[in-house]
């Protein structure tokens, strides 16, 4: 199963890459989510999460166990719930936490929003309040599950499947709660989700002409992907942006989203591999491995240095800019090939250390872009 996702929030919102180990909470513990505080699971399993700095939950991750969950903003005719309750990115984190398939995810989250709701503003520094749909994917089986307040529906996906900010279960679904009031268009404000459907059409189709086949870097360039206008357009600039893209990019000067994350996972029974950027703008990022249970080094610091080389990109000529891309891919193909050597094995050393000189390795090129960047 491949699992991908941009993180798309505001643009001065740095987003932590953080693994996080398997524990057993005492019975009476609580868990301090972004607003509110609820009773602690008995066993929490070991997640990856990708979180933006301030909040508890987490826009996406995975854990031990191969299950992927992710998030999206969806706009109902009915006003989303303002009052601090659990933040979509909230359930992502839980659902990681305390579920060992995406079955199993399923039902925690279902069971946590009808108990506590969803609600509270979602925003750094611009309030937003949305309902949340979610992909959950394990490596045998996905779902899409939409929610509005506490009501919910949900689809088992068969072949390629993406979501964004729009409603997109159109059919009677596998199963939803009784009082949702319909499905797709009954329920969606289609007023506010046309950029949602257009992006989710265009990952579609890049989805479609990889069927059966898909890669890693198949993922990867899809979330690259500044839409049919750019493609094969090698001189693509970010103030080229008309319309918001799979990988977007803020336009004009208040505080507009862009992507700050990435995500690609290859989930297996045993041995899944994420690939991360830890940095904002995939395009102009580099996509490094994260084995669940192995270290790698801290990135704290990594996203704010990056955005050096990002805001610079707008400044390239075609000439930098297609000698950047062509050492990104071939970086990346090198840690590809070199994870894929190791992550069968069960060796802890050996993927921690080729973990670890990817890792380097990115940072370097980073560096070296960095200062190539600045001399100009």
């Amino acid at each position: 199963m491949l699992f991908g996702k941009n993180s798309d929030r505001e643009r001065t919102e740095a987003q932590a890459v953080e693994l996080h180990p398997r524990c057993e909470p005492a019975k009476s513990a609580q868990v301090e989510c972004t607003y509110l505080t609820i009773p602690q699971a008995g066993r929490i399993h070991a997640v990856l999460l990708c979180r933006p700095f301030w909040m508890w939950g987490a826009e996406m991750g995975a854990n031990e166990h191969g299950v992927a969950i992710g998030n999206e903003a969806v706009f109902a005719r009915a006003p989303a719930q303002e009052h601090g309750a659990l933040l979509g990115m909230d359930l992502v984190r839980l659902g990681l936490e305390r579920a060992a398939t995406a079955a199993e995810a399923l039902e925690v989250m279902i069971e946590l929003l009808e108990r506590h709701g969803q609600g509270g503003n979602c925003g750094l520094n611009v309030p937003s309040y949305y309902h949340n749909s979610f992909l959950v994917a394990d490596p045998t089986e996905a779902y899409v599950l939409e929610t509005l307040g506490r009501d919910w529906l949900v689809e088992r996906i068969s072949g390629v499947r993406a979501i964004s900010n729009t409603y997109t279960i159109d059919r009677p679904p596998l199963r939803s709660s009784k009082g949702l009031p319909g499905f797709g268009d009954e329920i969606a404000d289609r007023e506010s989700d046309a950029s949602g459907r257009r992006r989710c059409a265009r990952s579609t189709e890049l989805l479609a002409r990889g069927e059966g086949a898909l890669t890693v870097a198949h993922m990867i360039s899809i979330l690259r992907d500044h839409g049919a206008d750019a493609e094969g357009n090698g001189g693509w600039r970010p103030q080229d942006a008309a319309v918001r893209t799979i990988c977007m990019h803020s336009m004009g000067s208040e505080p507009r989203g862009q992507t700050v994350g990435s995500l690609v996972s290859e989930l297996r029974n045993n041995n899944s591999v994420h690939w991360v950027t830890g940095t904002a703008a995939p395009c102009t990022s580099i996509y490094k491995p994260v084995i669940i249970g192995v270290p790698f080094p801290n990135s704290a610091a990594l996203w704010c240095r990056h955005q050096a080389v990002h805001h610079a990109f707008a400044d390239m000529t075609q000439h930098d800019l297609a000698h950047f891309y062509r050492e990104r891919d071939a970086l990346e193909a090198d840690f590809r090939s070199r994870v894929n050597e190791v992550s069968d094995s069960d060796d802890r050393d050996a993927k921690a250390k080729a973990i670890s000189a990817c890792w380097q390795e990115a940072g370097l090129l980073e560096d070296r872009w960095h200062a190539f960047l600045e001399s100009q």
